[in-house]
């Protein structure tokens, strides 16, 4: 995202919110480009945000000063607000490092989280933990809130939070008021979303802008629903078809419908794990499972990454979403361990990898009939609007049947 899209979506969010978190991803200053210019620190200059550190104190009392004012240091314009002590051995060793923290830093320490068994988060399957188990991961979050409420000063991270300039509307209004203003209010369509335990990666400012298009969209159970519902579009996203793939593969009757509608021109868009389930099998530990079909290759899951970071894309021959103008590059993401192989024919692309793997190392966006299918994640931002562009093709495709 650009520095506008991101001060547009924090603006939309956080100008009548108490409290806006940003959570980093990473350290604060890591990031891919040498400036820093993509880092958590950043975005904290971007939003103006006040910045608490979360330090593991394991095995440490006199060292965390100079890791501190290393912190502070490397860039003065970051806001350094107070510090949360994490895994600290006992009473003793927080007293020691308190006193070191407030000896030779003007640091507040806003908390100090002791070592407990209670507070470990299990590494799921790819590191991640599906959307569907809320209701396991809310019962374990309220137990850590109880924990954690106990040693963390949480007045003082709200007196830190309440420092900060709240963001300001007209930014998310102007891009509002000029998008209403090019494009009027559309014609309803209804676009079905696969949205189960298997599949459940999609950001939700993008089906935002799926529903500001004029799109109704409509959810889809595709482990459990036997038929697909009355749709002029389907888009499916990311997720964990791996994990369930012979529920998937049990369910025929979806399978068989969802092949069926792409072979009559359904708009279709997948991603990543909509790729896996269109293709004709999954393999994953020595199993294999059908799939749709309706992509003529095998997907094979692995042990460590195909693709995985920041992609490059530069769109060659996306004639399924017409665009008056294309930036060069496309920026998005790529998170898989499976490959699609033994891919049978010509393959049509949408587009090539100028940084990432894609589909095959070269491309990405398999186009088939009224289908794109990549590995990519796409975002609805900058100059790139793929829900405003998805959208207009599935209210062409169904102003023409």
């Amino acid at each position: 995202m650009g520095q506008h899209d991101i001060m547009a979506l924090f603006a939309r969010c956080g100008h009548d919110a108490d409290l806006s978190l940003i959570e980093g991803n990473k350290g604060l200053y890591d990031g891919l480009d040498l400036d820093g210019s993509n880092s958590n620190a950043a975005l904290a200059k971007l939003t103006e945000a006040p910045v608490v550190l979360v330090i593991d104190a394991r095995g440490m009392t006199r060292g965390i000063a100079p890791l501190i004012l290393g912190y502070q240091a490397f860039d003065r314009e970051i806001n350094i607000a107070g510090v949360i002590l994490n895994n600290v051995g006992g009473n003793r060793h927080e007293g020691k490092l308190r006193s070191v923290i407030e000896h030779y830093t003007d640091v507040p320490v806003v908390g100090a989280v002791h070592y407990d068994k209670r507070l470990q988060i299990l590494e799921r399957h790819l590191g991640l933990m599906p959307g569907s188990e809320a209701l396991e991961a809310r019962d374990q979050i309220d137990g850590m809130g109880k924990v954690l409420a106990e040693q963390v000063d949480l007045d003082a991270i709200l007196a830190i939070a309440n420092s900060a300039p709240k963001p300001i509307l007209t930014i998310f209004s102007e891009t509002q008021a000029t998008h209403a203003k090019k494009y009027p209010q559309p014609d309803k369509i209804r676009i079905g979303i696969a949205r189960d335990q298997s599949f459940g990666f999609y950001y939700a400012d993008d089906l935002e802008d799926l529903e500001q298009e004029g799109a109704e969209l409509v959810y889809i159970d595709m482990l459990n629903d036997s038929v697909l519902p009355d749709i002029d579009g389907l888009f499916i996203g990311g997720g964990f078809p791996e994990v369930f793939m012979h529920q998937l593969e049990k369910n025929a009757s979806m399978r068989k419908q969802v092949r069926k509608a792409i072979e009559s021109g359904l708009p279709t868009y997948a991603e990543c794990g909509g790729l896996m389930y269109l293709a004709r099998s999954l393999s994953w530990r020595g199993e294999v499972a059908e799939m749709v079909g309706i992509i003529p290759g095998n997907v094979v899951m692995h042990d460590k990454p195909v693709g995985r970071g920041y992609v490059q894309l530069r769109e060659e021959a996306n004639d399924l979403w017409p665009a008056v103008a294309m930036p060069d590059i496309i920026h998005a993401h790529e998170f898989h361990y499976s490959s699609l192989e033994n891919l049978e024919g010509k393959p049509h692309f949408a587009y090539t990898v100028a940084r990432g793997y894609g589909i095959d190392g070269k491309h990405d966006g398999l186009i088939y009939k009224n289908l794109l299918a990549s590995y990519s994640h796409l975002r609805s931002v900058g100059e790139y609007h793929w829900a405003r562009r998805f959208a207009r093709f599935v209210r062409e495709k169904k102003g023409d049947s």
